[in-house]
């Protein structure tokens, strides 16, 4: 699996993009926006390589924390402009993010480096940081987070079980588990057609696009190999996690499961 990845780092948005006509990036929206993130929240995103649950993050906290300020400003009307410049300065809302962070992790360095690049070129600096560290075995301390995000990534981790072990262990209580995975799909049609999509043209994009057919044939493979819905629900809640619950989307293609330590 190392292998896989660091095979297709630097073409794996391309390939997002192509295998999935663009849709992941609406899938990974609606993630961030379930997750709906205030100022001050610390998030830690698992296999997060390439920064795009990151960089949404670090976006939507900004666009809250610009709606705070306008909110704050509209009740100094009748204060001076020194006053309003004082109240500025003394208090964090010259913080954009108002104190959150993210912290990505991911196993392979190779996703890590094109995450980097990518936050350089995008201008993403504050409240983000990038480690090297395996989803089932967390290099950080018990109830730490506010919310743990992993977007297709867990169906790459050896042990499930241990992975989910571990997310729970790294949340603070009242921390939510959030994870975006593709699943599958109810209707018998459009499975087998989605099937053949993925069998016959996934593999070729690989080929054409990334030169690599192996390693996107094992990441249909994996697809097809993924607990489905309720059983994923299921381990979930065996790792301890409460409210467990999960939302299809386009038909189960996808799922986002969400969960609470209590």
């Amino acid at each position: 699996v190392y292998q896989v990845f660091e095979n297709v780092a630097k073409k794996y948005d391309v390939m997002n993009d192509s295998m999935t006509l663009g849709i992941h990036r609406v899938w990974k929206d609606i993630l961030v926006h379930k997750m709906n993130p205030c100022p001050g929240t610390l998030l830690l995103d698992v296999a997060g390589g390439t920064g795009d649950i990151a960089f949404r993050f670090i976006n939507y906290v900004r666009s809250v924390r610009q709606r705070q300020l306008q909110r704050k400003l509209k009740h100094h009307q009748n204060l001076s402009w020194q006053e309003i410049f004082e109240s500025y300065q003394n208090n964090k809302f010259n913080n954009s993010l108002g104190d959150s962070q993210v912290v990505v992790c991911d196993i392979n360095r190779e996703m890590l480096k094109v995450g980097k690049q990518k936050a350089q070129h995008l201008g993403y600096s504050e409240g983000l940081s990038w480690v090297l560290g395996n989803a089932e075995e967390l290099p950080f301390d018990d109830d730490k987070f506010d919310v743990y995000t992993i977007a297709f990534g867990i169906r790459n981790v050896t042990r499930i079980d241990l992975a989910l072990q571990e997310a729970y262990r790294v949340l603070k209580p009242g921390g939510r588990f959030l994870c975006l995975e593709f699943s599958h799909v109810s209707n018998p049609l459009l499975s087998r057609l989605y099937d053949l999509y993925s069998f016959q043209v996934i593999p070729v994009l690989g080929e054409v696009i990334a030169g690599d057919w192996r390693s996107y044939q094992y990441l249909v493979e994996s697809i097809r190999q993924f607990p489905p819905q309720e059983e994923l629900k299921a381990m979930i809640e065996d790792a301890g996690f409460f409210k467990v619950d999960y939302e299809n989307l386009n038909f189960g293609i996808v799922a986002i499961h969400s969960g609470f330590k209590l």
